[in-house]
C-alpha cells in the first residue's frame, strides 16, 4: 500500500470537492519545522539548499501524517542543531506546524509529535 498516495477530504458541497494528498500535509510540516532557529534539518532528508534544487518532495521526508476524521495528528523528525535547547526548540516547532497546517488547510491538528534524531556538530567551532 502507498501510503504516500493517500487523501483525504476537506471540503464538499454544490460545487463540489476538495482533497488533500497527505504528502501535501507533510510538505507543508516539513517547511514549517525547518524555519524554526535550531532545527538543522529533518531527519532523513537532505539540507535545504539542496531540497531548492531539487524540489518539496524531499521535505516529507521525515515526518509522518496520520488523519482520523477531522483531526490530524502529525510525527516530525529532526535534526537540531547544536547549542540550541532541546525543550524550547521542539516547542517552537510543535507551533509552528500546528499553525501552518491549520491556517493552509483548515484541518484540526490534534498533536504534533516531535523526535530528536541527532545533534547536528557542524557548525560547532
Amino acid at each position: 500500500m502507498a501510503e504516500s498516495r493517500k487523501t483525504f477530504q476537506i471540503k464538499s458541497d454544490q460545487l463540489g470537492e476538495v482533497k488533500i494528498a497527505d504528502e501535501v500535509v507533510a510538505i507543508i510540516a516539513g517547511l514549517a519545522a525547518t524555519e524554526v532557529e535550531g532545527v538543522s534539518s529533518m531527519a532523513g532528508n537532505i539540507t535545504n539548499e539542496i531540497v531548492s534544487r531539487l524540489g518539496m518532495k524531499n521535505l516529507s521526508k521525515g515526518i509522518a501524517v496520520e488523519v482520523q476524521e477531522d483531526e490530524v495528528k502529525v510525527d516530525v523528525a529532526i535534526n537540531i542543531a547544536y547549542g540550541f535547547g532541546i525543550p524550547e526548540v521542539s516547542d517552537r516547532v510543535q507551533e509552528k506546524v500546528k499553525s501552518a497546517i491549520e491556517n493552509m488547510t483548515g484541518l484540526n491538528v490534534a498533536a504534533v509529535n516531535v523526535r530528536i534524531a541527532s545533534v547536528d556538530m557542524a557548525d560547532q567551532s
